[in-house]
């Protein structure tokens, strides 16, 4: 039975920081303690955190295609995600896997059976860093929403459902501007292509958005899979979600949808890349002034999974967090939402998910920098 032994590290665990060694074994944290009497890797002094847990990311989806239009092979494409994962410090990842968009041709519009035989290939002959377990974005308008799903049925990797609508005029888009710039850079529409879009995107969404999210509902309801809703901006947002069972509010768009979520007890997801740049790309809330008001539980790399620790670091200074609520929000928090019991924090009988962290420069604007990091025990960066 292989043992690692961590010494001489500011271990981060629940609710304080304590310097000293960490002991694993079996793939299991075995022993926190103080002081350094035993033989092991020197940490120089570095933090260890807990293996980080993301949610909800977009990286796979651009190795799987760099460029409009372009598809990359599956394993190559999964084997760059991983590689990027991991070197961020996330040990436990949620690949988020979007069926369905404004338009049929790109990604989301395509099958995912070969990428989801590519992630459990990869997985069985032991070549991923990261953990890789699915989060499928249901775009409710999508009228071939079902299809895109079949390959998704009984996939044990299954372990988040979010049901978004992404139809511009209302939540995340409920500015046409802001959807305008975001639409018309990303794919190069004209600007007569994009307001023929919205018009389809709103017929769309009247035919197919409700069938769609009650059968979700209940799908996520009959499996036991936890289910998120997507850039609540009205309090009835929370409450239709509340009702339906929803766990997860991810990115409300407003305050007064994160104060209806929190009275209503779900979990809140903001984006590290909305607190790294101070704001949303979107023009909705900051992420930031939810954190002070303390209103948001859980951070997710989004687009960026180098932004997951360095946000989590920025809520110190920026937000007045503690070291252990900061890492948090990117550990523990997420891994209870998701039901995950067996990581998210450094103690003993977790598993031996950890990263040793250095931070450079002064602050606020300090940079964590990830220098290893070991998934059940066995070092993979």
């Amino acid at each position: 039975m292989s043992e690692t032994v961590l010494r001489n590290a500011r271990i981060v665990m629940a609710g304080e920081v304590v310097h000293g060694t960490l002991q694993a074994s079996g793939g299991l944290i075995q022993s926190v303690a103080e002081g350094n009497g035993l033989a092991g890797a020197d940490l120089e002094g570095d933090l260890l955190v807990p293996g980080l847990i993301e949610l909800h990311t977009d990286n796979f989806e651009r190795h799987l295609m760099p460029r409009p239009k372009v598809r990359w092979p599956e394993l190559p494409a999964l084997f760059g995600h991983d590689a990027e994962i991991a070197a961020a410090g996330i040990t436990t990842v949620y690949d988020a896997l979007g069926l369905g968009d404004l338009g049929l041709e790109g990604l989301r519009g395509q099958d995912m059976g070969s990428v989801l035989r590519a992630i459990d290939e990869a997985s069985e002959k032991g070549l991923l860093r990261a953990d890789h377990k699915l989060h499928v974005r249901c775009e409710l308008p999508a009228p071939n929403l079902m299809e895109l799903f079949q390959p998704f049925r009984g996939n044990r990797r299954v372990g988040l459902l979010s049901v978004m609508d992404h139809t511009p005029g209302q939540r995340q888009w409920e500015n046409l501007e802001h959807a305008k710039v975001y639409y018309c850079g990303k794919k190069g529409w004209s600007e007569h292509q994009f307001m023929k879009s919205v018009e389809q995107a709103r017929e769309k969404q009247e035919r197919y958005a409700v069938p769609h999210r009650k059968y979700f509902v209940s799908y996520a309801r009959e499996n036991s899979i936890p289910l998120a809703s997507h850039d609540d901006t009205l309090p009835e947002h929370v409450e239709q979600a509340r009702a339906e069972g929803v766990a997860i509010s991810e990115f409300p768009t407003r305050v007064e949808a994160a104060r209806a979520a929190r009275e209503s007890g779900l979990s809140i997801v903001m984006g590290a890349p909305n607190v790294v740049r101070g704001g949303s790309h979107s023009g909705n809330v900051a992420a930031v002034e939810l954190a002070r008001l303390r209103l948001l539980d859980t951070l997710s790399s989004d687009y960026v999974p180098a932004s997951l620790m360095l946000a989590a670091f920025r809520l110190v200074d920026a937000a007045g967090f503690s070291v252990p609520e900061a890492v948090a929000t990117v550990s523990r928090n997420p891994a209870r939402a998701l039901g995950l019991s067996d990581r998210g924090e450094i103690a003993p009988g977790l598993r031996a998910d950890l990263v040793q962290v250095r931070l450079v420069g002064d602050a606020p604007a300090q940079q964590p920098v990830v220098r290893a990091v070991w998934r059940e025990g066995r070092r993979v960066v």
